[in-house]
């Protein structure tokens, strides 16, 4: 969901949890979105990983705005120790490819996931309804026994979850992933979440570049997922 369409469903969230459940929902994502160098310094990555993943996206940005308006307005940007997640909706399979191919071109990132996909784009309120399950899911991590839930960023597309960041067991991964695939109104659930120590979940391989393409990404590191990892609702 686009950084706009997040803020306008902002205004709204407050009215979705009885539409959708009957019951209200603690919102507690303020302080992640803010970036904090309190809650920064409690991630993994630390408060210079965050500096440089908030610089890596700063950077994408920029460069989709002067490429195409659209990009900066449909698509959104989530880095995680230079691993880049694009998420959104594109009208045309052309847009969504040359944003992949910026944001592999960006210096410090180490793998680009591509999950842009080619559809119009999302109503207000379905927009609503992926705030409202981006908010419910960070609450239940934050109240979730042996899971560091600031190590987990989470993004929701027309029902799907995408979590990215770094997770201390396959034990904490499987409880977060639960936690996300049993909220109301989730379709499926995405992970790029690292697992530190030890072998990574699989995860999709940075967006390859066109031959012509004058400056490559760094190829990501031996610990760096490779393949996707998909739980499906149940």
């Amino acid at each position: 969901m686009s950084e706009l369409r997040a803020g306008l469903a902002l205004v709204m969230i407050l009215a979705l949890p009885m539409a959708l459940c009957g019951c209200p929902v603690a919102i507690v994502g303020g302080l992640a979105a803010a970036g904090g160098a309190g809650y920064a310094a409690n991630q993994e990555r630390g408060v210079t990983g965050t500096f440089d993943d908030v610089t890596i996206k700063t950077n994408i940005q920029n460069a989709w705005l002067q490429t195409n308006p659209l990009m900066q307005r449909d698509f959104t940007i989530t880095v995680y120790e230079g691993r880049t997640l694009l998420t959104g909706m594109s009208p045309n399979p052309e847009l969504r490819a040359q944003a992949a191919q910026i944001a592999a071109q960006t210096p410090g990132v180490r793998a680009v996931y591509n999950e842009i996909e080619v559809a119009p784009a999302e109503g207000a309120w379905a927009s609503v309804k992926d705030t409202w399950i981006s908010s419910q899911i960070r609450s239940n991590l934050v109240f979730a026994s042996q899971v560091r839930s600031v190590n987990y960023t989470i993004e929701t597309v027309n029902g799907s979850v995408y979590l990215i960041g770094s997770a201390r067991t396959q034990a904490e991964l499987d409880r977060v992933t639960e936690a996300a695939r049993n909220v109301p109104n989730v379709k499926r659930v995405v992970s790029y979440v690292e697992i530190r120590p030890g072998a990574p979940v699989a995860a999709q391989p940075p967006t390859p570049l066109s031959p012509s393409s004058a400056q490559a990404p760094e190829a990501p590191p031996a610990t760096a997922p490779a393949t996707a990892v998909e739980v499906q609702k149940l």
